[in-house]
């Protein structure tokens, strides 16, 4: 339960971070190396927060 909770933030993020790249390729096409930096960046940091969540949800498991 823990991990679903924390994973639900991490897919709402990665789901809105990737479609406003893909709206912002389609708008400025010869940007996309650094659209793609940051989109790459971004969801990087933003699956950080899931994994926070996992370990989180094993600690919880294993310790109680």
């Amino acid at each position: 339960m823990a991990i679903a909770i924390g994973a639900i933030g991490p897919a709402m993020g990665i789901g809105h971070l990737v479609g406003k790249a893909m709206e912002a390729l389609g708008r400025n096409p010869e940007a996309e190396p650094a659209i793609r930096l940051n989109m790459i960046l971004g969801i990087a940091f933003t699956e950080a927060i899931a994994i926070y969540a996992l370990v989180v949800a094993l600690i919880i498991k294993f310790v109680s």
